[in-house]
């Protein structure tokens, strides 16, 4: 695993300065390791559920220590980025905002912004944080790795949808070991997404990453760094993954490589793990997705839960961001008694699932016929539906609904004994798992962005002195005289101060313009183009990179050289 240091400023006098801010407090017993873990989009409904489908205790079950309350700044019902945003910066933000401060509009009565609060201004994650005070740091996901709960420890924009932006700066903030899918968001039209012009793998590989694509080729990484991305978007479902990508790792397997790998740094890791997936299954209303998601996610959490036992310095935090869905065990159109319901009522009717809603629309394709249909329904979920469901599910496709919701919410409303409330999400509280030093165990109710304080303070350092240190309005710094930022092309921002320095968005550069040479020197953090804060467009820079402009000399030999 390479070393990460405190970077080598000019004089002792910033280091000394990022010292004090980072290290732990005197008397603090921080632990060494940190694994975050994010079963996206549940509450205890499924957990008593797989609890029952698997006929024995969950690793989760030995380690509920309360629950945590999950609203936004502009709503009490939460999307995945200002969950994630929460969980990652400790601070609530607005709807679709990744690591980015919320927008003065539409804020909840209950909300009290910060004193220093700067609308759509960058902040820093506990994974960058982790990063600054020597710590290798982990992503594993089984979406997109630019999806929003993994995007918001490792980047910062306005839009979740901004899934090229988010990969770069995810490529550029140097994590150590990221496991999930995307891959399109590395590569350049017309083979991947992005639009730039960018080849994000490229520069992977020169930065020595290994790049892998298949659960065989992650189970040879023995050392070092690595990204693996297993499929061009999201990867399939657990229990699809036999049939559809049976070269895909499980969520376990990434869990235990991942840890594998980041625990051969000395100085400790910080490891977010999502299970995402679960969520999917939830406004999809489908039952069977949901569970053996969260079981997979349950199997990941036992690796996590082994390693810290044998560790002893170890801390654990389990919490979904929000419910979805709002699975419920009973329903009105049951024809049982709810108080003569055995386990047989609720279990059987899922036994004979053996793929996903998604999965059977893999199969059906986009126009199924009535007989098809029924034959698909009566093979892979062991369920012979009546002429009449099978017309509903018709009659929802033809009125545009998604084959894989139409099945899940007529089957299962006619042959399960589960209900749900919606295809979105729901405000409810969630609950709160927890394992490592007794004294650092959360309990009780907590607010989501309690989540990040508590990663933050175990390794002792706070947010606010890790936002200061990566994110300088580069216009308090040098006067707009000497600064120019230009948007002319537009997705690829870049600010010029002195006419001779050049920081683009995105990236972790500062680069010095030369007759014939060019320094590019990294940096501690990427910059960020905030395009949306106020008149004045803003790009928040490393105070390191501020340090390297006033003595440029002396900080040469820190950098790489690049000719034109």
């Amino acid at each position: 695993m390479k070393k990460h240091k405190l970077p080598r400023l000019l004089g002792a006098a910033h280091a000394t300065l990022l010292v004090a801010l980072l290290a732990p407090s005197a008397g603090w017993a921080a632990v060494k390791n940190v694994i975050v873990m994010v079963p996206d989009g549940c509450s205890q409904s499924i957990q008593t559920l797989s609890r029952w489908y698997k006929g024995e205790p969950l690793a989760l079950d030995g380690v509920l220590r309360g629950l945590v309350s999950t609203s936004m700044a502009d709503s009490v019902i939460t999307d995945s980025a200002a969950a994630g945003t929460a969980f990652a910066c400790g601070h609530k933000t607005s709807n679709g905002f990744v690591g980015v401060e919320p927008r003065p509009e539409n804020l909840l009565s209950t909300f009290s912004p910060p004193p220093d609060w700067q609308p759509y201004a960058p902040m820093a994650s506990v994974l960058e944080g982790a990063r600054l005070t020597g710590k290798a740091t982990g992503l594993v996901s089984t979406s997109r790795i630019t999806h929003a709960t993994p995007a918001s420890f490792a980047s910062h924009v306005q839009s979740r949808g901004m899934e090229n932006d988010i990969m770069e700066q995810m490529v550029y903030a140097d994590v150590d070991v990221v496991f999930g899918g995307g891959k399109r968001h590395l590569i350049p039209e017309p083979v991947g997404k992005r639009t730039d012009g960018e080849n994000l793998l490229g520069v992977l590989l020169e930065r020595g990453y290994r790049f892998v694509e298949t659960k065989a080729e992650m189970q040879t990484l023995d050392k070092g760094r690595a990204w693996g991305l297993f499929a061009d978007s999201h990867m399939e479902a657990d229990i699809d993954r036999s049939q559809f990508a049976p070269e895909q790792p499980s969520i376990a397997e990434m869990t235990a490589k991942a840890i594998e790998l980041l625990a051969q740094d000395e100085d400790g890791f910080f490891l977010m793990v999502e299970g995402s997936q679960v969520d999917w299954a939830g406004h999809a209303n489908d039952p069977i997705y949901m569970l053996t998601d969260f079981l997979a996610f349950d199997a990941a959490v036992e690796i996590a839960l082994d390693f810290a036992d044998a560790n002893g310095e170890t801390l654990v935090l389990i919490a979904p961001d929000h419910n979805t869905g709002a699975l419920a065990i009973g329903n009105n159109s049951s024809p049982i008694p709810y108080t003569a319901t055995s386990v047989e009522d609720l279990i059987e009717p899922l036994k004979g699932m053996q793929v996903t809603s998604t999965g059977l629309s893999y199969i059906l394709g986009s126009n199924p016929n009535a007989g098809q249909i029924a034959e698909a329904i009566q093979t892979w979920w062991g369920i012979t539906p009546t002429p009449e469901e099978v017309e509903e599910i018709q009659r929802q496709i033809l009125d545009g609904q998604s084959v894989s919701y139409a099945i899940a919410g007529v089957i299962g409303a006619g042959h399960t004994l589960l209900g749900w409330t919606t295809h979105g999400h729901s405000g409810e509280d969630v609950p709160l798992w927890a394992h490592g030093p007794e004294d650092m165990l959360p309990t009780g109710l907590l607010d989501n962005t309690d989540i990040a304080h508590i990663v933050a303070d175990a390794f002792g350092f706070e947010l606010k002195d890790v936002t200061r240190e990566l994110f300088v309005d580069a216009a308090t710094k040098f006067r707009w005289k000497k600064v120019e930022l230009d948007t002319t092309d537009a997705e690829n921002p870049l600010l010029r101060i002195r006419d001779h320095y050049e920081l683009p968005a995105n990236k972790n550069l500062l680069i010095r313009k030369g007759p014939s040479v060019d320094f590019s020197c990294p940096l501690e953090g990427v910059v960020v183009y905030a395009p949306e804060s106020a008149a004045v467009r803003k790009m928040y820079i490393p105070q390191q990179a501020v340090q390297y402009m006033k003595n440029w000399p002396a900080m040469k030999r820190h950098c790489d050289i690049t000719r034109h």
